[in-house]
């Protein structure tokens, strides 16, 4: 029951992003039929580093998962192995790593943490192509999630890596540029999220790194790369493409189906 309703929950929130239509973004490039001109120049932040700020969603076509089906014909999410490139594969899981991941998909990723309103996490919160809202700001950028309203902060004032008391389900990112690519390194993971929807574990080892690269004003390209030496053989990185989107907003997803579970206590 949870399960279905965790799905039927999420089509909404993908179908209802759109919110303000036909309110025109200020400010940005348009071509004369007033359509936003996608392929016009990065812009530009005050310090002269290219300004991410925007209303993203995972593009359609080129990095779009295949479509899977569970128990009872329910559509499963985001698959890590749907983004790799051409001939590279996720390297092996290690034990008890590996068991686990069988024992979730055997028991068709019933126990995934969003079907709880817990947080998708890095890298999952990008594959499941639901709009997120760059802020970039002096000092640090903000990454709001429209799903279950979350949100991260990257610090770019120069501080080191964060002394992880409390791991956390976004962990904690320091950011740097790297010429016009914008590079996220996080840390500090709990080990509570999993890295895709078909159940891939990972520790509170978990480090990653984000590479953004605004190639122009509507499109973006992100390398993720997965570091885990106690459940995976090695790293990986994969590939994933963001475009823009222009004349909507963002609109308030909270999620409230953990009261499913306390009614059932006890039934």
């Amino acid at each position: 029951m949870i399960r279905q309703v965790c799905v039927v929950m999420t089509i909404w929130t993908v179908s209802a992003a759109a919110q303000w239509i036909d309110y025109p973004t200020p400010n940005i490039p348009r071509l004369p039929n007033g359509k936003v001109n996608l392929s016009a120049p990065v812009p530009k932040a005050a310090d002269g580093k290219p300004d991410l700020s925007g209303l993203w969603q995972r593009a359609r076509g080129t990095n779009r998962p295949t479509q899977r089906t569970g128990a009872a014909g329910l559509a499963m999410g985001p698959n890590l192995a749907d983004f790799m490139r051409p001939g590279e594969t996720i390297p092996p899981l290690l034990p008890p790593y590996d068991k686990l991941h069988q024992e979730r998909q055997a028991n068709f990723m019933a126990d995934r943490p969003s079907s709880r309103c817990l947080p998708h996490s890095i890298p999952d919160q990008m594959l499941i192509g639901v709009p997120f809202k760059i802020v970039q700001n002096p000092g640090t950028t903000f990454i709001l999630y429209e799903e279950f309203a979350r949100f991260r902060q990257i610090f770019t004032d120069g501080r080191g890596p964060a002394p992880v008391a409390a791991p956390a389900w976004l962990g904690y990112s320091i950011g740097k540029w790297d010429g016009d690519w914008f590079v996220v390194d996080t840390r500090g993971f709990n080990d509570k999220s999993w890295l895709d929807d078909s159940g891939r574990p990972h520790t509170e080892a978990l480090h990653t790194i984000e590479r953004f690269h605004r190639r122009d004003f509507g499109h973006m390209d992100v390398e993720i790369t997965i570091d885990d030496p106690v459940a995976y053989t090695r790293p990986w990185s994969f590939p994933m493409q963001f475009d823009f989107l222009a004349d909507t907003d963002m609109i308030e997803d909270v999620c409230d189906n953990e009261r499913d579970s306390t009614h059932s206590v006890g039934k």
